[in-house]
């Protein structure tokens, strides 16, 4: 990467990860001031007088919330998902195409969210003791269902989705999943430059909905050899069962977290004036529990994360017809988003899912030389 390219990427991270950071603080200190001044237990008042429904009244609660928190974080979101991408010349969204998806996203998440904090609080109310099995239970079994659906019902919300028409380019695919057992419900480009100049291609879907997708900006700017590249990457990522695995961890991980919430929040309970773990005046606390708790566990999350990109880097480069073509795919990424080839190792630790670029690209070449 040139040094002015190399320079931008690294003031784009830093910018980007301090907003991050920032937002977090943010988060966590809204909720204890909301909690600590008795803002919470006032607007579990005035909810109560507006209905008898436990459920509606958790649900006014909630939408005050969450609308009192986006108006104070608006700025921040602003500043970091457009100000910032517009900066540095990577989006391509007018002001109105952002606030319309960022719309979308909040429709689309309230009707898929809505009814599991209505069974969350459902068991809140009548299993006091053991909420956090009931509820991570129904945790594992939508992240199934949204697995399944997400391809063909989910992502064509944001995005549109075509069949690749390249015959050349889906022989080479299609040899490549072949070769590793892995049976396509098909391979879709879609557009991705509607919103960014960046370029990705992920691997989506469980199942029989199962398929590789593939932004327009990566099918334009890069070559065959590339792109094949990193469709085996993808590839590796089923071979080596990373979605299974991701289900069965990510589950695992959910029941301890919301077991340590439960003995955590037990504990705040029994030394405050709430009336039990249904007081929606609490609830704020229980959020804050679980935000603190996600920190911690992130950065070993970030670690087996990045374990699995290497099996995959590894994967396509033992795979791929022309493997020089991947290195060569990575460091296009890296330029086409602004990834810094070289963060700090503190920061890569605790922050990043994927090894950083130069990295990835001194492993790819040390396979290479054997």
């Amino acid at each position: 990467m040139p040094t002015t390219n190399l320079q931008k990427a690294k003031q784009y991270e830093k910018i980007n990860l301090g907003f991050s950071i920032f937002s977090t603080i943010l988060s966590i200190i809204i909720l204890v001031i909301f909690v600590v001044l008795g803002y919470s237990a006032q607007l579990r008042d005035i909810v109560s007088s507006w209905s008898d429904n436990a459920y509606l009244q958790l649900i006014y609660f909630l939408f005050a919330m969450g609308a009192g928190y986006s108006v104070i974080s608006f700025p921040l979101s602003y500043f970091s998902d457009f100000w910032l991408e517009h900066h540095f010349e990577l989006s391509n969204q007018t002001f109105s195409a952002w606030i319309w998806e960022k719309t979308k996203g909040f429709i689309v998440g309230s009707i898929l969210g809505l009814p599991i904090l209505l069974a969350f609080y459902f068991f809140l109310l009548n299993y006091p003791d053991t909420w956090w099995v009931w509820t991570a239970t129904i945790l594992f079994f939508f992240s199934i269902i949204i697995g399944k659906i997400a391809p063909q019902v989910i992502m064509p919300l944001f995005y549109k989705f075509e069949k690749l028409d390249d015959e050349i380019l889906l022989d080479r695919m299609q040899s490549l999943a072949k070769k590793g057992n892995f049976s396509l419900e098909g391979v879709y480009r879609f557009d991705m430059s509607k919103s960014t100049k960046k370029a990705n291609a992920a691997f989506t879907g469980m199942g029989k909905s199962k398929r590789i997708i593939l932004g327009d900006t990566l099918l334009e700017k890069f070559n065959a050899d590339e792109i094949e590249g990193v469709f085996a990457h993808e590839v590796g990522h089923y071979v080596h069962k990373h979605i299974t695995q991701g289900v069965f961890i990510g589950t695992l991980s959910t029941y301890l977290t919301l077991y340590i919430t439960h003995l955590i929040f037990d504990w705040i309970l029994a030394a405050t004036h709430f009336t039990g773990v249904a007081d929606l005046a609490a609830l704020p606390i229980l959020s804050l529990i679980i935000t603190l708790l996600s920190m911690i566990a992130a950065p070993f999350t970030n670690m087996l994360s990045r374990y699995n990109e290497r099996q995959a880097d590894r994967y396509a480069i033992e795979n791929s017809s022309n493997p020089a073509a991947f290195i060569a795919a990575l460091q296009k990424l890296a330029e086409s988003n602004l990834s810094d080839p070289d963060p700090h190792p503190l920061v890569e630790f605790l922050f990043h899912s994927h090894p950083s670029v130069g990295k990835r690209v001194k492993f790819a070449e040390g396979l290479l030389a054997q």
